[in-house]
């Protein structure tokens, strides 16, 4: 076998026909700037050409999809072998996904309780057992020996009633004795109940003294009371009672258990799932605080702000005639009506008919009909509609609530009866991976349970271990999928690998250290070395600095980034990185560059922003200070609460009273100080469209203005085009084959989707006559291909483009394509476009900007530019917040709120605030002890 992977002329993207070696069995880091042609290399070529390679080994159905992959732009690569890509984009966004399913240990979970597991019973918690009738037999033989033996069938326990036609069908069935409430009774007395209080009814099957004709009597009678009471069998024994079961059923109230299997505890499945949310655990419902935002205003002022029902014709005809019905004002202040109004309005009036009036400009009548009220309209409307954009709109008034029934646990009652070491399958579900651990380790069963569930138990605490290990301890179990980051959930992908033990596999991994505090990055190295020490090639795009000095092998792209990039600038160990003179990499590590600490830094002026009371998620009741006008980092340790303080409890509140957003706000109490403040922008990683029709230019607005620029050019006039016709996203000027994405999505079922280009159009995305128009000698696709670069020289006379391109080449966007896709972007990439955007606007210099990790995919270099808009924008008044745990940042700011001391239930806490140099001196802070050893 080959001992390297040699790649020749790679020319993917902006990669500059390269050549490279990378040994095998080894850990190898791929890093340069932003837009340098990492990617490119380690995803576009080399793991691409991999899965391409592998598919041509597969089954004739298999290799039909083949055509559909794209080849990439390389001469040859040789010593390929299997590949796994690792990247930050595989997190579902199916809501049924969790934690513990796509790590599997879920699996295993629902394997042991079915095994193991201790059912109890649904109604009275009393614990269910099952036997055979020759084990009661066998047990009475052991323990009666010269006792008086009593065998009973309990028909009723613990309920009340009379019974009387029950008493009368044992009667003729020849059962001539009971034992009513403890005592015996003959059937044919006249028995009188009290139908008012609980009684406990056993039929004596017989009676037996001594050892004489035990065995054939004991059977028989056994027999007879577990057929007469359904499964239950009383025996007495010198008058101790002890029930027993055949069927899993509840000696108190009789209810009957179903046999435990592994489905019961799915909630992907009828059998397991809650019957009233279908295993989600939770539902979109309305929240008519969000359809009645400001309820100083009327409705006929605005105050009722929901999709459907504005100051259309429909809602006023309604509202009209509900006033008119119900003798209320359409201009009192919706705070002032009465709440039978108000749920008038929200509810409906119940099917009674109104006498409706409609009038526009084109139509008039008169109509009788009932209101179904708004929030029924709109439940009705989201569960029939198709129009994903209808469906965006109702959301707004929208909130995720758990499940009544099973409060958000997903499951049935039974399944949730079901224990071990007294905690159900949700309950363990509940917890953090550390906590699962301890619960195991202290877990007490039986030799027979031990055997059982030995194999079982082993697989979930390796699973469990390898999560530790990749530093996410915090997490639980129950945690949605689709609330994970990019970090996270490749984190747990790499977890997963680890525990599959494969060998000979290439991984390519995409910055698997965000999202992650620096001092858990010594964790994550030790799992990617377990990884290589497997067998395995492990190739990291990186820029981690901790990464690339413990790394086998560099492999450095650049110099810089775009068209100024795709040349392979160093490679080897690295040291021979740091003593290359090209290499702005080397130049980091060496620190000849370096991200310098400020000589002063901005204090507090007295203005404040508080939180008060927050317990979102982890937070425990804690109350936080951000300074008014500075540059605040949120720091911690991954899962220790940053997220829950900034972006569920603080951006909600300010952006419901200063932007007038109808966001779900988390557990607080309050946010003082917004007087201060009249803006709050966030600028997160989620993507800027899920199509490929969005791109930079649709997101920024700055393609409004090149179509119009379009349709001013003289080929334009003389054809009768205006602007609309040079977009992509209406029917004229678009190819109608792609419908303006250039691109046919095929579903490859098996493997991740495959998106190829339209044949029609070759990926150009508009028809033949739209794209003869042109400008400067460049069509309307022209532009859209051009990098932001280019784009800057090429409008460098149009102010009202050129502002919004500069800003975004100020974010170090440069190297992107103006019309990239956005399926196509990182999410750094698309956290950066979004930073661009508002750069390009007009600043008031009172608003607060809050950015969640913003270095994310960025190199050291890129790092410097990121610092110097924040602190651009700081200068002008503003507040910028960024929760992050680069150190680069982090020793910069003027203000520091560190969070933990650890993640999940160990965080939640103010373990240290003030500057940079106050917050090193905390030796609980985990974020301190990393600043002492900077400043």
């Amino acid at each position: 076998m080959e001992n390297s992977i040699k790649i020749f002329g790679a020319r993917e993207n902006n990669l500059k026909n390269i050549d490279v070696e990378i040994p095998r069995n080894k850990m190898v880091v791929f890093t340069g700037l932003s837009g340098s042609g990492k990617s490119s290399l380690a995803f576009d070529t080399l793991f691409a050409e991999c899965q391409r390679k592998y598919m041509e080994s597969l089954s004739s159905y298999a290799r039909q999809f083949l055509g559909m992959m794209k080849k990439p732009d390389v001469e040859k690569i040789v010593g390929i072998s299997p590949a796994i890509a690792i990247d930050q984009k595989t997190t579902s966004a199916n809501p049924r996904s969790t934690v513990g399913t796509i790590t599997e240990i879920y699996d295993y979970l629902r394997l042991l309780y079915a095994s193991i597991g201790s059912p109890y019973c649904v109604n009275c918690g009393t614990p269910i057992t099952s036997v055979t009738i020759d084990h009661v037999v066998d047990k009475i033989k052991e323990d009666s020996f010269g006792k008086k033996i009593i065998v009973m069938a309990p028909v009723v326990r613990n309920r009340k009633g009379e019974y009387v036609k029950q008493l009368e069908s044992y009667r003729k069935a020849g059962y001539v004795r009971v034992r009513i409430d403890g005592k015996d009774r003959l059937l044919e007395e006249d028995i009188v109940l009290d139908k008012q209080k609980k009684h406990t009814i056993d039929v004596v099957i017989d009676r037996l003294i001594g050892k004489e004709g035990m065995e054939s009597r004991l059977t028989s009678s056994i027999e007879a009371a577990e057929k007469l009471a359904d499964g239950l069998i009383l025996v007495s024994i010198d008058g101790i009672d002890t029930l027993y079961s055949t069927k899993h059923a509840c000696s108190e109230c009789g209810f009957s258990f179903p046999e435990l299997s592994p489905r019961m505890f799915s909630f992907n499945t009828p059998f397991g799932a809650c019957p009233d949310c279908t295993g989600l655990g939770s539902s979109l419902e309305v929240d008519e605080n969000l359809i009645m935002p400001n309820k100083e205003l009327s409705i006929n002022q605005g105050g009722v702000k929901v999709f459907g029902f504005g100051d259309g014709s429909f809602a006023k005809m309604y509202f009209n005639a509900l006033s008119k019905r119900y003798k209320f004002s359409l201009d009192t202040p919706i705070k002032d009506l009465p709440r039978e109004v108000i749920d008038l309005i929200l509810y409906g009036n119940g099917g009674e008919k109104l006498e409706l009036n409609y009038e526009s400009k084109n139509f008039a009548g008169n109509y009788t009909g009932s209101f179904e009220g708004i929030v029924n309209t709109l439940k009705r409307r989201y569960r029939e509609s198709t129009s994903e954009f209808a469906k965006a709109e109702m959301e707004k008034v929208m909130v995720t609530k758990f499940c009544p029934t099973c409060k958000g646990k997903r499951l049935n009652k039974t399944a949730l009866s079901v224990k071990i070491g007294g905690l159900n399958i949700a309950e363990l579900c509940d917890m953090s991976v550390v906590k699962i651990a301890q619960f195991f380790d202290e877990l007490k069963l039986t030799s027979t349970q031990q055997k059982i569930a030995a194999a079982l138990l082993r697989e979930i605490n390796e699973r469990i271990k390898f999560l530790v290990d990749v530093g996410l301890g915090y997490l639980t179990l129950s945690r949605s999928s689709s609330t994970l980051s990019g970090g996270e959930a490749q984190r747990i992908r790499l977890a997963s690998q680890i525990g599959s033990g494969l060998v000979g596999v290439l991984y390519v991994l995409d910055e698997p250290s965000i999202g992650l505090h620096p001092r858990d990055t010594a964790k994550l190295i030790k799992s990617l070395k377990k990884l290589r020490d497997l067998g395995n090639t492990v190739v990291i795009v990186e820029h981690d600095e901790e990464t690339m000095r413990q790394a086998d092998y560099i492999v450095d792209i650049g110099p810089k980034a775009g068209s100024h990039g795709g040349k392979v600038v160093a490679c080897g160990t690295i040291k021979d990185i740091i003593s290359n003179p090209k290499s702005i990499t080397g130049k980091f590590l060496s620190g000849e560059l370096a991200i310098n600490i400020p000589q002063n830094r901005r204090q507090p002026s007295g203005k404040w922003i508080t939180i008060v009371d927050a317990s979102q998620n982890n937070l425990k009741h804690v109350n936080v200070d951000i300074p008014v006008g500075l540059f605040t980092a949120v720091t911690g340790i991954s899962g220790s609460g940053k997220s829950s303080l900034i972006n569920e409890c603080l951006y909600p509140v300010l952006a419901n009273k200063l932007n007038r957003a109808r966001v779900p706000e988390g557990s607080v109490a309050e946010i003082r100080g917004m007087e201060y403040l009249d803006k709050v922008v966030v600028i997160d990683q989620t993507p800027i469209g899920r199509t490929p029709r969005s791109n930079p230019a649709t997101y920024t607005g700055v393609f409004t203005a090149i179509r119009e620029l379009f349709a001013a050019t003289p080929d334009a006039k003389e054809r009768g085009y205006t602007p609309g016709r040079f977009s992509f996203n209406i029917s004229g000027g678009r190819c109608e084959d792609c419908g303006g994405d250039g691109l046919h999505k095929i579903e490859m079922h098996f493997m991740p989707d495959v998106y190829v280009t339209c044949e029609t159009c070759g990926g150009k995305r508009y028809n033949r006559e739209t794209l003869e128009v042109k400008y400067k000698g460049k069509n309307i696709n022209d532009v859209l291909e051009m990098t932001i670069e280019e784009a800057l020289t090429f409008f460098e006379n149009i102010p009202s483009i050129k502002t919004k391109i500069q800003a975004l080449y100020d974010v170090g966007l440069g190297y992107i394509k103006l019309g990239q896709p956005a399926t196509t972007l990182s999410g750094g990439e698309a956290q950066r476009v979004k930073l661009a955007t508002e750069l390009s606007k007009r600043a008031t210099g009172k608003t607060i900007y809050i950015l969640d990790e913003p270095t994310t995919g960025l190199h050291s270099y890129d790092v410097q530019k990121l610092i110097n808009i924040l602190q651009k924008l700081t200068n002008t008044g503003n507040t910028v917040v960024v929760i992050e745990h680069n150190t680069d940042v982090i020793k910069v700011v003027d203000y520091i709120i560190d969070l933990g001391p650890e993640g999940g239930d160990k965080g939640g806490k103010i373990v240290a605030k003030g500057s940079p140099e106050e917050v090193a001196k905390v030796k609980t802070s985990a974020t301190g002890e990393v600043l002492r050893n900077i400043l």
